[in-house]
């Protein structure tokens, strides 16, 4: 419905998808998060997707070089960051090369005309430096060309700031332009300036400017002639933050140790993308929380295994080869029976890879990747807020189980963000630790000896009595002595993996996310697929055809539920971005014809992707 104002027409709309790029310098990733958190402020669900260079320093105006950040938000439920944007805002040749093919047709495009002179036509690969922007190759879009630099310019003269240092505050020009556009106020963005430059008033008074010159560019400039609004989203009551997943994640294992009363050491060495947990740990000392930047990735998970055996929390996080060399020490952690929560950020691989970029490739290295009988409980986050359940969950199992626990994200949605309803303390289950206090009169300790669940006690150093041997070697049942029997041994293989097959009993049962109980397709996901994968289901289910979706947050062991659930539809398609690890693993332990569709790019699936998919399962 359009409402016609005084000097402009507001255009409602239930959602909108814009896709901000340029180079990395171009200060687009904050440009994006910034307007995110103001939608969310303002009450709309929103999901984003930062998808930025691997370099430092990219090459500037090359296609190598650019940074984008998608973001989907409306007044109703949000899933994905959206398959194609409505809105594409570039800041030079390059972004645009980069992502025409993302924009909707009769999409509206604007374009800092700045970026679009013959060096940076050249350098985004432009035959014979032929200008889009004038030569009709995008008629079939609305084009808007803006002198973003100059007119930042322009908004920041008479101060002392060099050209350098004005042209940085382009992006906030961009946002001051975005929230006019859109129907927002500053007052979030202003806040944020304020907080970020409130020591360095130079550079405040700049960016303020810079961002109230965009808005009243939008606001007086005749060119535009429309205005957009998106109204609040009818989401549940309560208070509400934007959150990442690096931030879910990071909150999950600090609200786990509280309510386990423990405090939590953190062990890490900085890899991309999981460097955010280190990061948001940093923050939260006064919580009890010790963070630990170690000078390798062995170091930082041997010093978590130290903290658990010393009664805390032990976490350690990492990415791609990352993980590889924290291996050997997850046996240990298992052979020691000690809690420790290990977070795989995954990215796209194998060595150094795609840093950047997202993948799933790791399952089989979570479930499978370790010398020797060692099963660890695998579990997996698949939105941003549901970092955080699943990180709690993590602490649950690894403290209450005494076992290391491999939690599963990804660079999707690490860096991805959306409103989260955020839970009170009260509200959240309370974890035990199996702490023993000493053995009975006249008892020998037996650290190894296993109660209903065949969990071992949590005997801390230096306690009267508790005295006992603890090391790599195999120890004998019960008394945790050294041996090398052979049927011990075998005991000892067996009691473990049932110790980690019996976790499998807390979980609830398995529920589909959406569908019928029984037909003739059921969607199979795990992780970040699971926004695209629903917004597929309910299509399909839209459409008439009998399609149901379940995602799985337990990969190893699997819920007891999945087995007979699998058997309750005639064909199983599994979306996953590898080559098919989990489609593999159902196979093997289910024995059905699960079908695979695998992406191996980088990317997330979009949601057109997977109809088309399914589809095309249903008519085979």
């Amino acid at each position: 419905m359009d409402i016609p104002t005084r000097t402009k027409t507001v255009q409602e709309r239930r959602n909108v998808v814009i896709l901000f790029a340029g180079d990395s310098g171009d200060g687009i990733q904050l440009t994006g998060a910034q307007f995110t958190d103001t939608n969310a402020l303002f009450g709309n669900d929103v999901s984003t997707f930062p998808n930025f260079p691997a370099e430092i320093r990219a090459p500037q105006g090359t296609l190598a070089g650019v940074s984008g950040f998608q973001l989907h938000f409306g007044s109703v439920e949000i899933f994905t960051p959206g398959d194609l944007c409505d809105v594409l805002v570039v800041m030079n040749a390059a972004a645009l090369k980069a992502n025409l093919s993302k924009l909707k047709q009769g999409g509206t495009i604007i374009a800092n005309t700045d970026g679009f002179d013959k060096k940076n036509l050249r350098l985004a690969g432009y035959i014979d430096q032929a200008d889009p922007l004038t030569d009709g190759t995008l008629a079939a879009y609305t084009l808007h060309s803006v002198d973003v630099t100059k007119m930042t310019r322009n908004a920041l003269e008479g101060t002392t700031l060099g050209m350098k240092e004005k042209d940085r505050c382009k992006n906030m020009f961009v946002l001051g332009f975005i929230n006019w556009m859109f129907s927002r106020d500053l007052a979030n963005s202003e806040r944020f300036l304020q907080q970020k430059f409130g020591k360095k008033a130079e550079l405040l008074d700049a960016n303020l400017r810079a961002l109230k010159a965009g808005y009243h560019y939008g606001d007086t400039s005749e060119t535009f002639t429309t205005r957009f609004e998106v109204k609040p989203a009818p989401m549940p009551k309560g208070t509400y933050r934007s959150i990442t997943g690096n931030q879910g994640t990071a909150l999950g294992l600090l609200a786990g140790a509280q309510k386990a009363k423990l405090d939590l050491f953190y062990g890490s060495y900085p890899i991309t993308p999981a460097s955010d947990i280190l990061h948001e740990l940093s923050r939260h000392k006064n919580f009890g929380v010790l963070t630990f930047q170690a000078e390798d990735e062995i170091a930082a998970i041997a010093s978590a295994i130290g903290a658990s055996y010393g009664g805390a929390l032990g976490v350690t996080a990492s990415s791609g080869p990352g993980i590889a060399l924290k291996t050997e020490a997850m046996g240990l952690a298992f052979m020691l029976e000690l809690p420790l929560v290990i977070v795989n950020v995954q990215r796209g691989g194998p060595s150094t890879g795609l840093p950047t970029k997202t993948e799933q490739a790791d399952l089989w290295q979570a479930v499978h990747g370790r010398n020797g009988e060692a099963p660890i409980p695998v579990i997996a986050a698949s939105t941003p807020i549901d970092c955080f359940d699943m990180a709690f969950e993590a602490v649950q199992i690894a403290v209450e189980h005494m076992t290391p626990v491999i939690l599963l994200t990804d660079g999707y949605i690490a860096n991805g963000a959306e409103p989260w309803r955020f839970p009170a303390s009260k509200d959240l289950p309370a974890i035990t630790p199996n702490f023993i206090k000493g053995p009975n009169d006249g008892e020998a300790f037996l650290p190894y000896l296993r109660d209903e669940r065949s969990v071992r006690p949590w005997a801390l150093p230096g306690q009267p009595g508790l005295q006992h041997r603890i090391g790599g070697i195999e120890k004998q049942d019960r008394t945790g002595n050294i041996s090398y029997d052979p049927a011990n041994h075998e005991k000892m293989v067996r009691l473990r993996a049932e110790k980690v097959a019996r976790i499998a009993d807390r979980f609830k049962p398995i529920r589909l996310d959406t569908g019928p109980p029984e037909g003739e397709l059921l969607i199979v996901g795990w992780g970040s697929t699971y926004g695209a994968i629903r917004t597929a289901a309910l299509a399909l289910q839209a459409e008439g055809h009998s399609v149901a979706h379940v995602h799985l947050r337990h990969l190893f062991p699997f819920n007891k539920g999945l087995g007979p659930l699998l058997k309750k539809y005639k064909r199983v398609l599994v979306p996953e971005m590898n080559s098919g690890q989990l489609r593999q693993l159902l196979r093997a332990e289910f024995l059905v014809d699960a079908q695979g569709l695998n992406k191996i790019q980088g990317m997330p699936f979009t949601s057109e992707e997977i109809h088309a998919a399914a589809l095309n399962l249903l008519k085979s």
